[in-house]
């Protein structure tokens, strides 16, 4: 068994995160280390998105979720930023528009999966949906509680057809939280990312934590579970991302289509 598997979350098991230490550090305790064997990760995960794309029948949907400043932005540079951009698309979900609330609250996700051969990342995603609104109680909760099945559903039909499924919730702490809130404000380059949003979220703390722990019990399956990856040090969560999306890519067993080269002759 992989030592990664302590932070997949099995499916229909109780959650609570205060078991999660998010100032685990565990697997690779060192930060030069880790960071060394990140550089070699990437190389092994852009080999595996070239023989994804050059195949071209599979589909990867990577899912970034956490608290703000828990590091999916980072996350994305630090780990996916050695993919082929022709390949990849960060998708990103912000409050709904007009259009997509007249419709079902997965429409507008479903546009954007991934097609044969691409990665898809969602920086947020339809989790918004059971955890935005019922927070900050948008909808009642007879229309927010179906959503859970529903999403079952959605990411079944999606692994079913040829998508491999990879969701990571970035467990950071509430003083780390403070910190890298207080480090957008002192710092000028840094500043454009507060929002006064991020701040009444902040006093939600733990509607939040409870939220994320009912998707973490309800929506980790078979097919699509959940990693719950300690993220106060940045180091490691850029660790830990790539070891897990490379196992799950390896696992996959690609490999390069063989042309049809007859009658070919280069002069």
């Amino acid at each position: 068994m992989s030592e990664l598997e302590k932070y997949r979350v099995a499916p229909d098991s109780p959650v609570k995160l205060k078991d999660f230490d998010p100032d685990d550090t565990s697997l690779i305790g060192d930060k030069e280390a880790a960071k060394e064997a990140s550089a070699k990760l990437q190389e092994r995960l852009a080999a595996l998105q070239e023989v994804l794309f050059a195949e071209h029948r599979k589909r990867v949907l990577i899912l970034l979720q956490g608290m703000d400043t828990s590091g999916k932005d980072g996350a994305i540079r630090h780990v996916m930023g050695g993919f082929n951009p022709q390949g990849t698309r960060i998708e990103s979900f912000k409050a709904p528009t007009e259009p997509e609330l007249e419709r079902d609250f997965l429409w507008r996700v479903h546009m954007k999966v991934p097609a044969n051969g691409e990665i898809v990342v969602f920086n947020r995603s339809h989790y918004e949906d059971v955890l935005v609104v019922r927070v900050h109680d948008l909808v009642p909760s007879s229309v927010w509680k179906p959503r859970y099945q529903q999403i079952n559903d959605f990411e079944r039909m999606l692994v079913e057809s040829g998508t491999l499924v990879i969701k990571l919730f970035l467990h950071i702490s509430k003083s780390e939280q403070k910190k890298r809130l207080q480090a957008r404000v002192d710092d000028p380059t840094k500043r454009w990312k507060f929002q006064h949003s991020d701040l009444e979220a902040r006093k939600l703390w733990s509607d939040y934590q409870k939220a994320y722990e009912a998707v973490l019990q309800k929506t980790s399956t078979q097919s699509a579970p959940w990693w719950v990856v300690p993220a106060n040090a940045k180091w490691y969560r850029n660790y830990l991302v790539a070891s897990i999306v490379e196992q799950e890519l390896a696992k996959l067993q690609m490999s390069y289509p063989e042309p049809d080269l007859s009658g070919v002759a280069i002069d």
